[in-house]
């Protein structure tokens, strides 16, 4: 089938590889978000996908809504017989969703109905899902709620982050999406509505959202942590100041202290943080302004004592 890819951000990169790596699809194009400024200098640069479409030598589109009459006359032009989209980042239009004949084909990482939104691994991790997946989808105006071609499963890890899980994700979900679209080429997959039962939805995550409050149980603190690294990160203060937490480690019962919630624990070793259920392990942190560090080293060099209170 002649396609035209749609994806901004990293996760969809192996999806894009995967269409262009299919002798049974020929990709003509790419449409992704317009290039923005990226980095400590604020140079503006191409998404990752764009970056990769560059690299393979198909035209990219970067219109800054997809229902600007340029883009969609060039659509038209294109003639795509399918439209596969991953985490493209804006609203695609009744006019787009109407040019190709087989419509545009989501890659959604949650088994939907369950996670419907912007950030659906964030979500699984935060409520402690242990399996979540990738299904994917034909896109409507709704959101994430059009009929499902297929779905992926894969198994929540205890250690994971959204930056991990997600990964795994886009790898299964790229081997989903080209299997979709083979079926759809082959006339032998067709879209089932999904189940009325088990909706949830995942808004985007924002820095607020990523604070930690340690007067809740440990195992909450642990899981908000994970589901927001890397991306936005969560945070607390000391002294007055943002500092980034990075994954935290749950504290043995033979090991746990009696600690407040944000209340630091000091050795040589280890820095213990206290919460509404018992401590936890502080693993990197992210001083305001400086690189991110073991706990223990920091608490060195800022000469932390116990007693001290993570806000």
């Amino acid at each position: 089938m002649r396609l035209v890819f749609a994806g901004t951000p990293a996760p969809a990169v192996p999806s894009l590889r995967a269409l262009l790596d299919s002798p049974r699809h020929d990709v003509v194009a790419v449409v992704t978000r317009p290039d923005a400024p990226k980095g400590r200098g604020r140079r503006t640069a191409r998404s990752p996908v764009g970056q990769l479409a560059d690299e393979a030598g198909v035209p990219v589109l970067t219109p800054r809504r997809p229902s600007e009459p340029e883009f969609l006359a060039r659509l038209r032009e294109l003639a795509p017989d399918c439209c596969p989209v991953v985490a493209y980042g804006a609203l695609v239009p009744r006019a787009a969703l109407d040019v190709p004949a087989h419509g545009w084909v989501n890659l959604h990482f949650s088994l939907l109905p369950a996670w419907r939104g912007a950030a659906p691994v964030q979500a699984a991790l935060r409520a402690g899902d242990e399996v979540t997946g990738a299904t994917t989808f034909l896109l409507e105006e709704g959101l994430d709620t059009g009929p499902t071609y297929g779905v992926v499963t894969e198994a929540v890890r205890p250690t994971d982050t959204a930056g991990e899980l997600l990964d795994r994700l886009a790898e299964s979900g790229a081997r989903l999406l080209v299997a979709t679209l083979d079926g759809i080429a082959d006339g032998t997959l067709e879209a089932r509505p999904q189940p009325a039962d088990g909706v949830s939805h995942a808004p985007k995550v924002s820095v607020d959202d990523a604070r930690v409050d340690w007067a809740a149980p440990a195992v909450a603190v642990d899981r908000l942590v994970r589901s927001v690294t890397p991306e936005p990160g969560a945070w607390t203060t000391f002294r007055g100041e943002r500092l980034g937490i990075g994954p935290v480690e749950p504290v043995p019962d033979a090991e746990a202290l009696e600690l407040k919630p944000g209340r630091l624990d000091v050795t040589k070793r280890r820095l213990l943080v206290g919460t509404a259920t018992g401590p936890l392990r502080l693993g990197e942190v992210r001083p305001q302004g400086k690189r991110a560090m073991p706990a223990p080293d920091w608490a060195r060099g800022a000469r932390i004592e116990s007693g001290e209170v993570l806000r």
